[in-house]
């Protein structure tokens, strides 16, 4: 994802690539951020979080959770907007987050993804219409490293199904299932997890009802799709930091789904 947000970004005409990180210890520091694809653009890869948001005005952060609590901290404190595109952050690290939100603003999405953001929408309309005789099943699969399961944007489609049908995916989500486990209990929303080879991210939801099965799916060929949504919402954040508007915002707010 860092190779890909550079390469996306040196083709914006409204954006400038400030600076890059790398975890510390990794080959990569001391390295041109181009170098990865070939052509040199003048930054440097470091390891100081705090000395790259210096000339920056909002920090695009794919990293792992714990990483992201630290960078969104250090963006608290040097005043500059944050995009986190982190997968499995625990209720601990959204509280981080939620609080980051009171001073700065910060747009946070398991997907960044404009389709997958518009499926959403999809599958909230189709669970109220639908109703309760229909079963809500979760099918995702992703590249053989991948650390999390279900993904970040599973767990947000089953939270959008579970609002929809007022049911609480804490107490409904099923996400594992083995052995004789009886029949499938009302109202419950399962969850499958697949990994292999080098897929980006397929997703699919399935409401099976009497008589029809509907499927609402979306499957990522390339990760330009995750770039070109954090750059809209980098956007969104430079407008929320120039009006001096913190908050807590999402992929909805950022295309005006809401």
């Amino acid at each position: 994802m860092g190779q890909t947000l550079v390469a996306s970004i040196l083709g914006q005409q409204d954006l400038k690539l400030a600076a890059a990180l790398e975890a510390a210890g990794s080959p990569l520091v001391g390295q041109d951020a181009g170098g990865l694809f070939g052509q040199a653009i003048g930054v440097t890869i470091g390891d100081d979080v705090g000395a790259a948001l210096r000339e920056t005005d909002v920090l695009i952060d794919f990293t792992r959770p714990a990483a992201t609590v630290a960078h969104v901290n250090a963006c608290v404190a040097a005043g500059v907007g944050a995009v986190v595109g982190t997968t499995g952050l625990d209720d601990a690290d959204r509280k981080a987050l939620l609080e980051a939100g009171r001073t700065i603003p910060l747009v946070y999405a398991p997907n960044m993804s404009v389709g997958v953001n518009v499926l959403l929408k999809l599958v909230a309309l189709a669970a109220q219409r639908l109703g309760a005789e229909y079963d809500v099943e979760i099918v995702e699969m992703h590249h053989r490293h991948k650390v999390d399961a279900p993904s970040g944007t599973a767990l947000q489609l089953g939270e959008a199904a579970a609002a929809a049908l007022g049911r609480n995916l804490k107490a409904d989500g099923v996400f594992a299932r083995d052995g004789v486990i009886g029949e499938r209990k009302a109202g419950s929303i399962g969850f499958a997890a697949l990994r292999g080879g080098d897929v980006v991210g397929d997703h699919a939801v399935i409401f099976a009802g009497p008589g029809e099965r509907i499927e609402l799916a979306h499957k990522a060929s390339s990760r330009t799709t995750f770039a070109q949504g954090a750059l809209r919402a980098a956007r969104f954040v430079a407008a929320r930091r120039a009006a001096k508007a913190p908050g807590l915002y999402d992929m909805q707010d950022v295309l005006g789904l809401d």
